[in-house]
């Protein structure tokens, strides 16, 4: 199996691009907030119970896909890259599918706080992540998320983080999510399904 990791801020387009990019692959979606929403049903964002539950889904969604039959999956997610805890938890998301002899790449997409606090409202943002419809609270913790490092340097940067595996750092303030889409296919020489 091939797994895109693909991280970024919130509100940066993970999920729209991770979409155009299972559209052009036939690769799945697996973002964030399959696993966020239902948990924060049960126990608040951050809680012990919440990172614990959240993981756990990850991981088993991962260990599932990498021992199936699917062709790939693109994964997104916010990575604090202060946190050497969620260095390790990357890490470990990666190694699921790399044991099982299938090949990681790694999508680091940015944009500027402003872009990403007018991309927070959009109809399928608010659509898929139902946490998000107060957009007011929701802008609020996009500009607390500031605190921690969330983007790399640049590619000097994303290569230590993630070392031998392919990886590509798009800024996409100023490109349509399938532009976005093109540019990791042609970068990682992706398949495209046959038109059928």
């Amino acid at each position: 199996m091939q797994l895109v990791v693909m991280f970024g801020p919130p509100a940066v387009g993970k999920m729209t691009v991770g979409r155009e990019l299972a559209r052009l692959t036939g690769f799945r979606l697996f973002h964030n907030h399959m696993t966020v929403e239902p948990v924060l049903d049960l126990f608040e964002f951050g809680s012990p119970p919440f990172t614990r539950l959240v993981d756990e889904f990850r991981r088993r969604i991962l260990e599932e896909a990498a021992a199936s039959d699917l062709p790939g999956l693109v994964f997104t997610f916010v990575w604090a890259l202060d946190d050497p805890g969620d260095r390790a938890l990357v890490e470990e998301y990666l190694g699921i599918v790399e044991a099982r002899g299938g090949t990681t790449y790694v999508v680091e997409l940015a944009a500027p706080l402003d872009v990403r606090l007018e991309r927070n409202a959009t109809p399928l943002r608010l659509d898929h992540k139902r946490s998000k419809r107060d957009v007011e609270a929701s802008n609020g913790w996009l500009v607390q998320a500031e605190a921690h490092t969330l983007n790399s340097g640049g590619d000097h940067e994303l290569a230590a983080l993630v070392g031998d595996r392919p990886h590509l750092r798009i800024e996409n303030a100023g490109l349509a999510p399938d532009e976005v889409a093109e540019k990791i296919v042609a970068a990682f020489g992706l398949p495209r399904p046959a038109a059928s």
